[in-house]
């Protein structure tokens, strides 16, 4: 029976939950709510649900290893679940705030908790949904800016895009990558 592996990026600790690189862990949430589940400790050193995406049997996972190192959990977790597909939900400076996109493989485009995940699988090729936080102003260091919360004016919008974000990890389980870039790029 096929099973999907579901992965939120960002960071453990009530300090980090509105920050930017946190977008995948609530996208997460949003996902873990539609299933009625609660997230609980793995010995993955993971928070996981098992329950269902769009009816489709799914483990949901957030990583409790910090983003550097998101690949040591995603592992261990293929490797206990033995699921047969993976979605990745993460942060991306490389589209505008507000911008939602989903694809196969590619670069890590600076993105160190990619880069973890692609270097303990050894490929690039997993599902991901790429959630624009946009480019940090002025000459802030990337670091900085993923590691700050969302702005006001971004959080007004914010529950709209997780939800949407959801929606579009619900169709790549349900009906494949084509189908869900044709739905829901513009």
């Amino acid at each position: 029976m096929d099973r999907w592996l579901v992965v939120g990026l960002g960071n453990p600790g009530p300090e980090y939950a509105g920050n930017r690189h946190n977008a995948g862990f609530m996208v997460l949430d949003e996902l873990a709510a539609r299933a009625g589940g609660r997230f609980k400790a793995h010995r993955s050193r993971a928070e996981v649900v098992e329950g269902r995406v769009a009816g489709t049997p799914a483990i949901l996972a957030k990583p409790l290893s910090y983003m550097n190192l998101s690949g040591g959990p995603l592992k261990a977790l293929t490797d206990f679940f033995k699921t047969t597909g993976l979605v990745v939900v993460h942060d991306e400076l490389d589209l505008p705030y507000g911008t939602l996109r989903a694809k196969l493989g590619g670069g890590d485009n600076g993105h160190n908790g990619l880069r973890s995940i692609t270097k303990v699988l050894g490929t690039r090729d997993y599902l991901r949904i790429r959630f624009g936080i946009g480019r940090p102003p002025g000459r802030m260091d990337p670091a900085d800016y993923v590691l700050r919360d969302f702005a006001a004016a971004e959080r007004k919008e914010l529950p709209f895009l997780v939800d949407r974000a959801a929606d579009m990890v619900e169709s790549l389980v349900q009906q494949g990558l084509e189908p869900t870039q044709n739905k829901f790029h513009a």
